[in-house]
């Protein structure tokens, strides 16, 4: 456990941190919180690569409960619309980060034996757009009130241009695409210190 500790004390930063900066607006369709989320991708495969998968879960079990904890206190704090975090955006922010961590595990875990770059990407790609797809479908899809009937989540279904120029759709689809593009964008760059974190943890990084 001493050896992972690092990965658990950084993945749990990671959670606490995009908690308190996904209350904060970025812009007309991001949080500041889409900014540090798509780091705990990192951890967990810098932890995959030098410990291995079952590191790799523990860290990610770590995170998890680290976000449960975050939302039950969410769910006890009132804002002005009500509480900070409803059920919906729990259950999704639980479901989408427990389900894109451990497929990234598993991806990663496949793929370790090919070029250094190749694992991080594709499971980081794929874990970040099952993550989206997820939590921004059961948190505010009309088709999906039956979760949490007395939360009005009308708003991020009113019908708008997507990112403000593209074809109609409701809201939180832009609000999805916006974050994916930034968990694509941070994957991309966090391929820098992956390789630069595995090398001075392991004496093989490849």
């Amino acid at each position: 456990m001493t050896r992972i500790l690092p990965g658990v004390i950084a993945m749990a930063t990671i959670v606490v941190a995009s908690n308190i900066l996904v209350q904060h607006l970025f812009g007309q369709w991001l949080t500041w919180g889409a900014f540090t989320y798509p780091f705990a991708f990192l951890v967990t495969d810098v932890m995959n690569r030098v410990y291995g998968p079952s590191a790799a879960r523990k860290v990610v079990f770590a995170g998890f409960v680290t976000g449960v904890i975050c939302s039950f206190i969410g769910t006890q704090i009132m804002g002005e619309f009500g509480p900070l975090v409803t059920l919906r955006i729990a259950v999704a922010s639980g479901l989408a980060f427990l389900t894109a961590q451990l497929m990234d595990v598993a991806i990663f875990d496949r793929l370790r034996g090919g070029k250094w770059w190749r694992a991080p990407v594709a499971s980081t790609i794929i874990g970040g757009s099952v993550d989206t797809a997820i939590f921004f479908t059961i948190a505010f899809a009309a088709s999906l009130s039956f979760i949490e009937p007395g939360n009005d989540v009308s708003w991020a279904n009113e019908v708008l241009p997507m990112l403000g120029s593209g074809p109609n759709a409701p809201l939180w689809m832009s609000l999805a695409v916006a974050d994916w593009l930034v968990k694509m964008a941070i994957a991309l760059v966090a391929l820098i210190p992956f390789r630069l974190i595995v090398t001075k943890l392991s004496p093989n990084p490849a």
